[in-house]
């Protein structure tokens, strides 16, 4: 009988997995790992030396397996955490996918609940805190109805903080049409 040593879970880059929890409606790590991901690429928010990361940030890390999130000292898997997920954000899977796409082209995207949006997006390269982001993003489904009230307090909003509006469409196959609003003067 041969025997094997079993190593620790890791991914493809040979480097462990982020151990988080999920605690109410965040999930949060205090390792050296964590830390060291967000000062490269800013995942998470750095808050009292834990790293608080939002529902969509931590969707996308477990999918990409760089983390692994417990709850009631039980490891989710990437469909039991959207489950969780949805509970507390019912518009959690249209976030999800647009949050996915301009992440893997590149972009970053950071909360924007202060602005009264989803995310604030970083062009290719740019740095939060350093640099200001271009766009205030609403992610909607081709299902949800939008004002043209709605539509125009969202323009406000962009514009009012010296950004421009992006508003992602996900139709029913998952596919992201975006669409760029910006003022111009006459």
């Amino acid at each position: 009988m041969v025997s094997k040593k079993v190593k620790p879970q890791k991914t493809k880059k040979n480097t462990k997995l982020i151990n988080t929890v999920l605690s109410g409606e965040s999930i949060i790590s205090s390792s050296k790992e964590a830390v060291d991901l967000y000062s490269r690429s800013f995942f998470g928010e750095h808050i009292s030396g834990k790293i608080n990361y939002s529902l969509v940030e931590a969707l996308y890390l477990a999918e990409k397996n760089k983390i692994q999130v417990s709850y009631n000292s039980k490891k989710l898997t990437f469909s039991k955490l959207m489950e969780k997920c949805k509970k507390i954000d019912s518009k959690i899977q249209v976030k999800f996918l647009v949050f996915k796409d301009l992440r893997d082209r590149g972009y970053l995207l950071k909360s924007a609940l202060k602005f009264g949006a989803d995310f604030r997006v970083y062009e290719k390269g740019s740095k939060p805190g350093k640099e200001h982001s271009k766009w205030i993003l609403y992610p909607v489904s081709e299902n949800q109805e939008l004002t043209w009230h709605e539509f125009s307090a969202k323009n406000r909003v962009a514009h009012s903080t010296k950004k421009n509006l992006l508003v992602a469409i996900v139709d029913s196959e998952g596919g992201i049409t975006y669409y760029e609003i910006t003022w111009t003067r006459p």
